[in-house]
């Protein structure tokens, strides 16, 4: 059984930046796609940004540019680097791994993130 556990939230003032930490233990199998979502109060969550293989990534058009997805798989540990924050990007962050082959689908716990104006 896998477990995520997300760390690194917190309170930030706009234009800061912060760093999530999404930290996996179980066994981690191939295909696996990892990703970060958010969810804002009153809204759906959304995807965030997506990692393959350490290596293709995919991003919503909102976090462009500002945001970036990394793993570490000697840590077995996803990254969220978050600059340029603004007051829209307040929600809960999720971290997220699922498999692409299997009904393997295991979502963190949630942090929070709030940059104030």
């Amino acid at each position: 059984q896998v477990q995520l556990v997300e760390s690194g939230g917190g309170l930030v003032q706009a234009g800061g930046s912060l760093r999530l930490s999404c930290a996996a233990s179980g066994s981690i199998f191939t295909g696996v796609v990892w990703g970060w979502y958010r969810q804002a109060p009153g809204k759906q969550r959304e995807l965030v940004a997506t990692i393959i293989s350490g290596a293709s990534t995919t991003y919503a058009d909102s976090v462009k540019g500002r945001f970036t997805i990394s793993r570490d798989n000697a840590k077995n540990t996803m990254y969220l680097q978050m600059n340029s924050l603004k007051p829209e990007d307040t929600a809960v962050y999720y971290c997220n791994a699922h498999s692409r082959y299997t009904s393997f689908n295991s979502w963190g716990q949630g942090t929070q993130v709030t940059v104030s104006s």
